[in-house]
């Protein structure tokens, strides 16, 4: 998850405004936002009228893009702590006020890039190094995407759309982070749902266990609810839990970037967007989303049947149909039966905190960094800790993250990387990001063990660039590259060869059952069908609401939702939970699969050994280091010296895959 502020940059502190530590955040009061925020603003725009009024004669490398990445940091120092604090503050007061700074640094983002002077100043620039030109060509790409070139009079529309938008993100996520809804349900209603849970849930004054919308939560109830009403219920509830407020919203948002896409002379905003992607055309991804679809169309009704005949089984009916509120329900009777998978026995395996440990102990070895904790790091919640990262050969300090694991009322509801604060070697800024998960806190399943290395990796991405300028810093990259270097950390979480660490990590921990890992993995392979299936229909979906005709959002869903072979539940609202589409990946969410190509295809230089140090530095410094400096496609030809394939994702996404029997290398044997 990204957020692009003032100068694209991403944010945190330095000794400009009170830093004591090199990875500590900044963490105002709520009346410390405003004033800062206020005086940032300020020093930006007096900043930026010397810029306006720089003699062209006098642009150059160090007047121009030297001077601007100064800025960038002066301003991202402020800008994203309040950003992230907007979205994991624990005091209401707190996150009101970053909300507040958002808005107003958002939109002066909004006017700068709008300058004709400073336009000019970047188009008049020479340069030869490529590094260099590319900072220029991103630059000139966000004054031209802001409508600079635009009359004054259609400048000032785009201006206020924007600024509106920005607006309606904010009001789209706020609804969904800050609903605290609780359903009630009896005991009876919960049959089947592990004692564990059931042993901290809250109960109301009639002794009904009330139940809310975090993840463990849903785990629980979609998963191992036996009483078919119960999961009906539950699921209604979830996927309203945006109100009725975010199908507005979303409606609100679809019409104006219809009406700033057409402003800006494309047919749709999916034209617009996508030239700034690695697909440069809509029409590239409407090609790819018909090839997923013909690959898991067979594999997803395959799996349907056996649903369903699981559900028959299950209640005795033989013309037994599967419901939306089933499909997550059966997979995991079906798991369980087929290959004795049972996520709570997932769990025990992998007690939460021995796994924090193991995850730092493999990174650490692969990309030869070292992990110390730092207890000197101010946290914003005493479940959250501070790490600081050295490099292991040079004994060098690179960078900090901080892990904030587990759920809690107003905190952002999903999994995520804030990169916090960008790097840049052209000033010795070190960077810092931070990991934001709502894990069970006594031990992950499948999925969460998954999520930690993918969000994980983009944490690594983050602090272990090195890109000369800010705008370039870690996962500042192309939309449709982004998750690449995540997703394919998840396969650490599956190989012998990683997993035979946990063991050494945590001696006093239960070993590893590898024949457990062989049917986890098994499992995993089972719902490729489903899964791709469902991913396909999200990126159609938001594709469709990116067109030059885009319709009804909840009219729109309800009919391609209602064409797939489990249909469409009247009254259900998926897209008021959307956040995605509302945020960074309008017209962009087809990129996780994009990526996924990329992923896949990046594994296969490490062969059948994941753990060698001496690919992963390749890695490291091929891909990781360079941030977004180099276009994404010349860092993967470069990495596997080799134009990609997208074989692998084909094998991944119809549950082809073969098993990789490791084969251990000296380092490792050592």
């Amino acid at each position: 998850m990204r957020r692009y502020f003032f100068f694209a940059a991403t944010a945190l502190l330095t000794a400009q405004v009170g830093a004591k530590e090199a990875g500590e955040l900044w963490q105002p009061t709520a009346a410390e936002i405003g004033p800062r925020c206020e005086a940032i603003a300020a020093e930006a725009k007096r900043d930026i009228a010397r810029f306006e009024r720089l003699p062209i004669e006098g642009v150059s490398k160090d007047t121009v893009l030297v001077s601007w990445n100064q800025l960038g940091i002066k301003v991202e120092d402020v800008s994203d702590p309040i950003y992230f604090l907007s979205q994991v503050s624990p005091q209401a007061d707190v996150r009101k006020a970053a909300e507040e700074c958002v808005l107003k640094l958002s939109a002066l983002d909004n006017v700068i890039y709008q300058s004709v002077p400073l336009y000019r100043r970047f188009k008049a620039l020479k340069l030869s190094d490529a590094i260099d030109t590319m900072a220029r060509a991103i630059q000139l790409e966000q004054f031209e995407d802001r409508g600079v070139n635009l009359p004054e009079d259609k400048r000032e529309s785009a201006r206020k759309i924007f600024d509106r938008l920005d607006k309606l993100q904010q009001d789209f996520a706020r609804n969904l982070r800050d609903n605290n809804t609780k359903l009630p349900f009896t005991a009876g209603e919960l049959k089947g749902i592990p004692a564990d849970f059931l042993a901290t849930a809250k109960r109301d004054d009639q002794g009904r266990y009330v139940i809310g919308f975090d993840y463990p939560e849903v785990d629980a109830l979609l998963g191992y609810a036996e009483v078919e009403d119960a999961r009906r219920r539950y699921q209604y509830e979830f996927s309203r839990r945006g109100t009725e407020q975010n199908l507005e919203i979303l409606r609100e948002v679809i019409a104006l970037r219809k009406q700033l896409a057409t402003m800006l002379g494309y047919p749709s905003f999916a034209h617009w967007s996508a030239r700034r992607k690695m697909v440069e055309r809509p029409e590239v991804v409407d090609d790819f989303l018909v090839t997923v679809g013909s690959k898991v169309e067979e594999v997803e009704k395959r799996e349907l049947a056996e649903l369903t005949a699981e559900k028959a089984r299950h209640t005795g009916d033989a013309n037994a149909t599967l419901r939306r509120w089933d499909v997550f329900f059966y997979q995991q009777r079906l798991k369980m039966a087929r290959y004795s998978v049972d996520p709570q026995t997932v769990r025990a395996q992998f007690p939460t905190e021995p796994t924090i440990a193991w995850l730092l102990n493999v990174t650490s070895r692969l990309y030869g960094v070292e992990f110390r904790s730092n207890v000197k790091l101010p946290v914003w919640h005493a479940d959250v800790r501070g790490y600081d990262v050295y490099d292991r050969g040079t004994k060098k300090y690179l960078s900090s993250f901080y892990l904030d694991l587990f759920p809690r009322d107003g905190k952002y509801k999903h999994a995520a990387a804030f990169g916090v604060r960008g790097v840049s070697m052209l000033t010795g800024r070190t960077p810092l990001s931070i990991l934001v998960t709502n894990f069970n806190r006594d031990g992950l399943d499948q999925h969460e063990l998954e999520t930690l290395f993918h969000e994980f990796g983009h944490v690594m991405h983050n602090v272990l660039s090195k890109t000369r300028y800010l705008m370039h810093a870690g996962t500042n990259v192309r939309r449709d590259f982004v998750e690449a270097p995540s997703q394919m950390y998840e396969e650490w979480t599956r190989r012998p060869d990683t997993l035979r660490l946990f063991n050494e990590t945590c001696p006093s921990c239960k070993a590893v059952d590898m024949a457990l890992v062989e049917r986890m993995e098994a499992a995993r392979l089972f719902g490729q069908g489903l899964k791709y299936a469902r991913q396909r229909l999200y990126a159609a979906y938001d594709m469709a609401l990116a067109s030059g005709n885009p319709g009804d959002p909840m009219l729109v869903w309800a009919e391609m939702e209602g064409k797939t072979p489990v249909g469409h539940v009247p009254g259900t609202q998926f897209p008021g939970t959307f956040g995605h589409i509302v945020g960074g990946y309008a017209a962009g969410y087809y990129g996780y699969m994009w990526s996924e190509v990329l992923a896949l295809d990046m594994l296969s230089p490490f062969g059948n050994n994941l753990m060698q140090p001496a690919v992963g530095a390749r890695f490291r410094t091929i891909v990781l280091e360079n941030g977004g400096q180099v276009p994404p496609m010349q860092l993967v030809e470069r990495f596997l010296g080799r134009k990609p394939s997208p074989e692998a994702f084909f094998q991944e996404i119809t549950g082809k895959r073969a098993a990789v029997k490791p084969t251990p290398t000296k380092e490792q044997e050592r």
